[in-house]
């Protein structure tokens, strides 16, 4: 008959199944009670008695109860997130945008935003408030000055999607227009607009030379009597001109005749020898006393010189006879025609 094995008593299985679960537990609690959060990262810690702690926890591994509390990890790198809107412009054309933003949130303030906006905030807050922005934007520009002026407008969309996120605890480090386009009318105008000035540059650089121009008949006898008539209009203008001065300058003439009648009348109401004076003037100009100076001046001419031939025969020794006919001695003899006149 064979031999009994041993036997194991209910003791020593009561022990061993309680080693069996202390080191279960050990185990389960060892890597249950650690967690890691890797570089670029940070964590929050959730208590399943109070809640999120308000603590943030950085890189590195940490400690926490098991069961009890669980990790939260958040990946505090700038991403990327691409949105494209169709926003109208100042002019009303619909544009086109595409826009590149990289945002992160801000490590501070993680138990926060897990409490309002959860771990996909990204998802739930940057659509709608870059649509926002780049509608309010867009409005401020007309179509042109979104392509001339587009450094600006990236500012400007940065400046105010900065302030809206930071509402929401999330940091915005960078903004750039990646697609701008416009509708078809719109490029299809702003084509044949460049096509217009192009062809104009090159009209300017075209020598045009024109060598007949002809018209009908009636036409160029229409222009030669259109001439004609400008040309008589013209004269009958400078015949109205003529006669206009001659007639201002009758009636200056007159004027001046009339004052000068009425100088004269009153020259001669206060000094009666006036008249005389006039006269005397008169006979001055007359031609016939002109004749009696001119005779008078000869008479005196004959009597110098018969004074100095009387002189130089008064000093000689000579006896010297002369005709008195030849002396010119009898000019007051001579009758004047016309002196009494």
């Amino acid at each position: 008959m064979a031999a009994a094995g041993p036997k194991i008593s209910p003791a020593a299985v009561g022990g061993l199944a309680r080693l069996l679960i202390g080191g279960g537990a050990l185990v389960y609690g060892a890597t249950n009670s650690l967690f890691n959060v890797e570089g670029g990262h940070r964590a929050i810690v959730f208590n399943r008695l109070i809640g999120i702690k308000d603590e943030v926890y950085a890189e590195g591994t940490h400690l926490m109860v098991p069961w009890f509390e669980r990790p939260v990890i958040y990946d505090v790198r700038a991403r990327p997130s691409l949105i494209q809107s169709q926003s109208g412009s100042r002019d009303l054309q619909m544009v086109n945008i595409g826009l590149r933003v990289l945002t992160r949130p801000n490590p501070e303030k993680l138990p926060e935003i897990y409490r309002s906006l959860g771990q996909d905030y990204a998802e739930r807050v940057l659509p709608s408030i870059i649509q926002e922005t780049l509608k309010s934007v867009v409005a401020q520009y007309n179509a042109a000055q979104l392509i001339t002026m587009r450094e600006i407008v990236s500012k400007d969309i940065r400046r105010i999607l900065a302030e809206r996120a930071r509402y929401f605890n999330i940091v915005l480090e960078d903004v750039s227009i990646t697609n701008l386009t416009f509708s078809k009318e719109y490029t299809a105008a702003v084509e044949a607009k460049q096509v217009a000035q192009q062809e104009a540059e090159r009209a300017k650089f075209i020598d045009v030379s024109i060598t007949n121009l002809t018209f009908s008949k009636e036409y160029t006898a229409a222009v030669e009597a259109k001439q004609v008539a400008q040309q008589e209009a013209e004269r009958a203008n400078l015949i109205v001109d003529r006669a206009t001065q001659d007639k201002q300058s009758a009636i200056v003439r007159a004027q001046g005749e009339a004052q000068s009648a009425r100088l004269i009348g009153q020259a001669i109401q206060q000094n009666p020898s006036f008249i005389t004076l006039r006269k005397i003037e008169a006979m001055q100009q007359n031609p016939y006393c002109i004749t009696l100076r001119k005779i008078e001046a000869v008479r005196e001419a004959a009597r110098e010189a018969a004074r100095e031939v009387a002189n130089t025969i008064a000093h000689s020794a000579n006896r010297v006879f002369l005709n008195a006919d030849s002396l010119l001695l009898n000019l007051g003899e001579l009758q004047i025609i016309g002196a009494n006149k």
